[in-house]
């Protein structure tokens, strides 16, 4: 969990950088308010992992807060105001966000951060390339207003529908508007293998193979064709051949 303070005089942008931090499961708001002193004397008290930092407030600005930090606190400025995206870089912010902030390009400096306090932690990160040997992805679910956290090691397998994949867990079915080709491109290949125009299957939850289908669980998926010689590929890395 990764925790946030918001500090900016405007109610109002407090009250959407709230929302926006309410559809990511991972960030928890620890602290919000319209005071620079006060969450900075905050902050003396309690850690917080990143801070949304308006620039321009009364008492303590957003540069002058920075010096004080001393990098304690990744930080992400929040501003109406471009010029000042260069003196905040030169103290080591995590990005810069222009007012009015849209979701998309909150996410997107959020990544950024996740991945330099989940690395610090030691712990699992996620971002906008291919994933490797992450633990984790986050897909837009009820009409991409919402942000859901995955595990992959609950994922069975992911189904392709057009535009939309439908990953099935252990306990539940997320369906995202993205294609099977993108959401593939995220996954670990050393993890997860296509078998099917329509389907890719995590490469330990095959417990059997027949012909042209593999058991997942109870359920039996189609191997297509031209995906037939890689996934045997793959399931002979694993082979116990007997002896000659």
């Amino acid at each position: 969990m990764i925790n946030c303070i918001i500090i900016d005089d405007e109610q109002h942008a407090i009250d959407l950088l709230s929302d926006h931090i309410s559809k990511i499961p991972l960030l928890n708001l620890q602290f919000a308010t319209t005071r620079s002193i006060e969450a900075f004397q905050y902050i003396q008290r309690t850690h917080a992992d990143l801070i949304f930092l308006d620039i321009q407030m009364p008492e303590l600005d957003g540069i002058q807060f920075l010096k004080l930090l001393k990098g304690r606190s990744k930080v992400v400025l929040t501003t109406a105001y471009s010029k000042y995206a260069m003196e905040g870089y030169e103290h080591d912010i995590v990005d810069y966000l222009l007012k009015p902030i849209v979701f998309e390009r909150f996410l997107k400096a959020v990544q950024k951060a996740i991945d330099t306090i989940t690395i610090f932690k030691g712990t699992p990160t996620f971002s906008n390339e291919p994933m490797h040997e992450n633990e984790f992805i986050f897909v837009k679910t009820d009409g991409r207003s919402k942000i859901v956290q995955v595990l992959l090691k609950d994922i069975e397998y992911i189904e392709g529908m057009g535009n939309y994949v439908s990953i099935r867990t252990s306990s539940s079915k997320i369906i995202t508007l993205m294609t099977i080709k993108e959401l593939e491109e995220k996954l670990p290949e050393s993890r997860f293998i296509r078998i099917h125009n329509s389907y890719i299957v995590p490469v330990k939850k095959i417990t059997e193979m027949e012909g042209n289908q593999v058991q997942i669980g109870k359920q039996k998926l189609p191997i297509g064709d031209v995906y037939k010689k890689a996934l045997l590929n793959t399931i002979e890395k694993y082979l116990v051949k007997n002896k000659k």
